[in-house]
């Protein structure tokens, strides 16, 4: 089981997805991502992102201007 950690911070929507989306692509059913973001719109596009690709967003929080998503793989 892997754990990575994406640190998208400073990139503008949609790059925190893209990267993200690629990243996802090294992982395995079980595996979690943990992405970390600034841009505003990435709270949105994060829960429907992981809505519409079946994984499960584990948890979503802003601190500081930084959102941290934690994201399980289907």
């Amino acid at each position: 089981m892997a754990d990575i950690t994406l640190d998208a911070k400073g990139l503008a929507c949609p790059m925190p997805i893209v990267k993200m989306t690629k990243a996802v692509k090294e992982l395995s059913a079980g595996d979690t991502i943990t992405v970390l973001a600034d841009d505003p719109g990435f709270e949105p596009d994060v829960q429907a992102w992981a809505e519409a690709q079946g994984h499960t967003l584990v948890s979503l929080n802003e601190e500081g201007g930084v959102y941290t998503a934690v994201i399980q793989i289907a």
